[in-house]
C-alpha cells in the first residue's frame, strides 16, 4: 500500500508493488531489514540499494537538524522530515517517535500527523518526556507501565488503518531493570494493542536479547536494533525467531565520515581534482532524483517555445 503524502519529492516508480510494513514485521519469516533514513536523499539511496523498508531515525533526524537526540527537535520537525522521507521512496517507513512527545494526547496527535504524512507505522519507547538517547549516560527513567499502555491504546484508537503498525519499544534493559521487568512490560504492551515489540540493549553481546526471545516465545514479532552488538551474525537472529533488524543510524554516520574526509582533502589539496573520482558524479545524482522524468514532462506540458526546443 502507498500511504498518502503531500510532499513535493517525486516518487520514482509510481505504480510499483510495495511491501506492507505489516508483512515485513511478522512472526515466522526470514528476518527483514529496515535501513535508516534521515532525509529524502538517504531514503532514495536506501530504496535503490534494495531495502524493502526504512527506519526514520530520531537520532539521525535530530543530528541533521543540529539537535541532540534528547527531544530537542520538535514533533512538527519530525513530521516534516518524515514527509520528505516517505515522499522520496516507495517502501514503507517505520518512524522512531521517541516516547510520543508527552502523554497519551501528544502521542495520538503525533501518530495522526505521521500517518497523514506517509508513515506506515511508528515506534514508541517506554520513557518519559523528554527522553535521552539510550546510549548516552545512565539517566533513563522509565514510564509507569499503565500510563505507557494508555499512550499505546490512544495511538491504536486514533490511527485505525489495518496496515498501520505500532511497535512498543522496551527500554528496561537500557535502564538496568533486567530481564523480568522487560518481559513483564512486553506482555503488558501486547495486551494494550502493540503490533510488535522492540527489545533494546546497550551491551556489546546479544545474550540478553536472546534470553528475552526465548522467554517471549514470539507472542508478537520482535524487532531489534543491534547498534552495539553489531558483531552478532544474522544467522543467530534467524535462529532466535527475530522478525526485523533495524540498521538504525548508519546512513547518517557514513555521511559524516565521507564528508569529513572530503572536506579535509579539499582544504589540504586546495582543489577538487584529486577527489573527483571518489565522489558520486552529477549524472548519478540526476538519475537518482529522476531528472529524466522532468524532461519528459516538459515535452508533454510546456509549449515548445517555452521549453527551449521550438
Amino acid at each position: 500500500m502507498t500511504w498518502p503524502s503531500s510532499g513535493g519529492t517525486i516518487r520514482h516508480d509510481i505504480g510499483k508493488t510495495t511491501p506492507r510494513l505489516r508483512d515485513l514485521i511478522r512472526v515466522g519469516q526470514e528476518p527483514s531489514f529496515l535501513m535508516e533514513a534521515h532525509d529524502a536523499l538517504s531514503a532514495a539511496i536506501a530504496e535503490r540499494s534494495g531495502f524493502q523498508g526504512l527506519w526514520a531515525s530520531g537520532l539521525s533526524i535530530s543530528s541533521t537538524l543540529g539537535y541532540r537526540d534528547a527531544n530537542e527537535a520538535s514533533w512538527t520537525e519530525l513530521v516534516d522530515a518524515v514527509e520528505r522521507i516517505a515522499g522520496a521512496a516507495n517502501v514503507p517507513v517505520l518512524v522512531d517517535a521517541d516516547s510520543g512527545f508527552g502523554n497519551f494526547n501528544n502521542a495520538r496527535l503525533v501518530a495522526r500527523k505521521l500517518a497523514a504524512r506517509g508513515a506506515a507505522g511508528l515506534c514508541l519507547e517506554d520513557k518519559g518526556f523528554p527522553k535521552m538517547n539510550s546510549f548516552v549516560g545512565d539517566r533513563h527513567p522509565l514510564a509507569e507501565v499503565q500510563e505507557f499502555c494508555g499512550r499505546l491504546k490512544a495511538v491504536k484508537d486514533t490511527v485505525t488503518h489495518p496496515d498501520f503498525v505500532l511497535v512498543a519499544r522496551i527500554e528496561a534493559l537500557i535502564a538496568g531493570h533486567g530481564h523480568d521487568e522487560a518481559l513483564s512490560r512486553a506482555h503488558a504492551y501486547a495486551d494494550a494493542g502493540a503490533d510488535a515489540v522492540l527489545i533494546h540493549s546497550r551491551k556489546s553481546a546479544a545474550d540478553e536479547i536472546f534470553a528475552f526471545t526465548r522467554a517471549w516465545q514470539n507472542r508478537l514479532p520482535v524487532v531489534i536494533v543491534p547498534t552495539k552488538y553489531y558483531r552478532t551474525p544474522v544467522a543467530e537472529y534467524r535462529a532466535a525467531g527475530i522478525s526485523t533488524v533495524i540498521w538504525a543510524n548508519h546512513n547518517m554516520r557514513a555521511a559524516m565520515s565521507a564528508m569529513r574526509l572530503i572536506c579535509d582533502r579539499i582544504l589540504r589539496e586546495e582543489g577538487i581534482a584529486g577527489i573527483e573520482g571518489e565522489v558520486a558524479t552529477l549524472e548519478e545524482l540526476f538519475q537518482l532524483m529522476n531528472y529524466g522524468e522532468l524532461a519528459v514532462a516538459e515535452d508533454r506540458y510546456l509549449p515548445r517555445e517555452a521549453n527551449g526546443r521550438g
